[in-house]
């Protein structure tokens, strides 16, 4: 029997959306309320298999999941675009004019910031989870208090919505990464994305040396992150995403990456969700 998938968040949210799209409408989850409880949940084998947002097209990186996927030694071994629909949801009977306070994930608030301009009566308050705070609404029967929810989490809950599609910019996409503690058994023809980690010295034309290589063999360079190694001052981690064609040109670029940066790690290799 399969372990079923951990997210953060609790059904409804928009990690179950995807454990739903991307294995099955049916599948079973570890509601998780954090990625550190996330993550753990991967580490002491409660699940083998974990959902974790890691970009948005409007707030950009999540900075920390790129830092837990590394020091855990997790691997990518998939990914998932989710076009995030915002929706303001209050319990039955309520109207936008009774509300004093959103709560939802700060993720979700920052999408939406424009729509509560028109409305400088309300609080925006931040919260560990968008569904939680919809399930909450429900349980209690709260007034005057809403949510920042997908539609699913609407549905499931029993609430109402007040408005629909409220984030600022309408193709509002969150790419979704699925993460396991070892490599998946994709054969290689398939593979065609790889999340790469290295580390580089402050000197100059040290990134850009790297960069020449991606292109050099035939890689396209999709995401760039830099973070700061917290215990040595102005040197910097890079965590990339690339996409390529042939296996072997991949094959080719890591083997001169990992001679060139310090600390080269595969993060994960996988079939590119934007095809």
């Amino acid at each position: 029997m399969n372990k079923p998938i951990a997210i953060q968040g609790i059904k409804g949210s928009f990690h179950h959306e995807v454990a739903q799209k991307y294995f099955d409408v049916n599948t079973d989850v570890i509601e998780c309320l954090s990625f550190d409880d996330t993550v753990d949940s991967l580490l002491n084998g409660k699940t083998d298999t974990a959902v974790m947002a890691l970009e948005n097209s409007i707030a950009g990186s999540i900075i920390p999941n790129y830092a837990l996927i590394d020091d855990n030694d997790l691997k990518i071994i998939g990914e998932y675009y989710l076009d995030v629909q915002h929706n303001l949801l209050a319990s039955q009977g309520q109207s936008i004019e009774d509300i004093k306070e959103v709560h939802s994930h700060p993720m979700a608030l920052l999408q939406c910031k424009e729509f509560f301009k028109n409305f400088p009566q309300i609080k925006l308050v931040e919260a560990k989870d968008t569904a939680g705070v919809a399930k909450q609404i429900s349980e209690q029967n709260l007034k005057g208090i809403a949510a920042i929810a997908s539609k699913n989490a609407a549905d499931l809950y029993g609430v109402t919505i007040l408005a629909s599609c409220i984030q600022t910019i309408k193709h509002n996409e969150t790419r979704f990464v699925i993460v396991e503690r070892q490599n998946n058994q994709i054969e290689i023809k398939a593979l065609n994305k790889a999340s790469l980690k290295f580390e580089l010295d402050h000197k100059r034309g040290s990134l850009a040396t790297m960069l020449n290589v991606i292109s050099d063999c035939k890689l396209n360079l999709t995401k760039i992150q830099s973070l700061p190694k917290i215990d040595t001052p102005w040197k910097y981690a890079f965590f990339i995403d690339v996409t390529f064609d042939a296996y072997k040109d991949y094959e080719k670029a890591i083997v001169i990456m990992q001679l060139m940066a310090e600390n080269f790690k595969v993060l994960g290799e996988y079939k590119n969700a934007r095809i």
